[in-house]
């Protein structure tokens, strides 16, 4: 084995990712106050080719060097757009037709591994605070809520280590 040079990867350009298919999945991050958090999922949405982030509540945007520090560019292909008030954001989108689902444990919640995402369905994820989580505000507007199984004696993943399991999984789902 040989590890591949950057080079080598045919990643696409910023235009070839701005034209390209996306993925029908749009994250809502609600209230993340960590700028690292933030730049990671926008670098999982572009690897995934998400159609777009949602930044609602005291979610920092870019242009930020923090957010930079982990998106390392990814905010120049994924589109986002700020929201100040979730609810706003997902009346909207459900407007739009977007099935919306929180990532969150709540009574009732489907495992991520037995979540499947139906044909011709497009759907919006909600991340909420690296404390609070997703707020109950949000929880009671949605489809449903997706919980992510857990063994070890913590009962919570950090946001972006949550958004990269859930997303890679419905993207695989949906690629099938």
């Amino acid at each position: 084995m040989r590890k591949l040079a950057n080079n080598e990867l045919e990643r696409k350009t910023v235009a070839d990712f701005k034209s390209a298919a996306k993925t029908p999945v749009i994250l809502i991050l609600d209230d993340i106050r960590s700028l690292h958090n933030i730049g990671s999922v926008f670098r999982t949405a572009d690897a995934f080719l998400i159609e777009k982030i949602y930044l609602c509540g005291i979610t920092a945007t870019p242009p930020h060097k923090e957010i930079q520090k982990t998106a390392l560019g990814a905010t120049e292909t994924v589109a986002w757009e700020y929201q100040k008030d979730v609810g706003t954001a997902i009346e909207k989108l459900q407007h739009e037709g977007w099935k919306i689902y929180a990532i969150e444990q709540v009574e009732g919640a489907t495992f991520l591994n037995s979540f499947h995402p139906q044909p011709n369905e497009r759907y919006a994820l909600i991340f909420g605070n690296e404390v609070y989580g997703v707020s109950q505000k949000a929880i009671e507007h949605c489809e449903g809520c997706i919980e992510i199984p857990q063994l070890g004696t913590k009962h919570s993943l950090n946001i972006a280590v949550s958004a990269g399991i859930v997303v890679w999984d419905i993207f695989q789902k949906m690629k099938q």
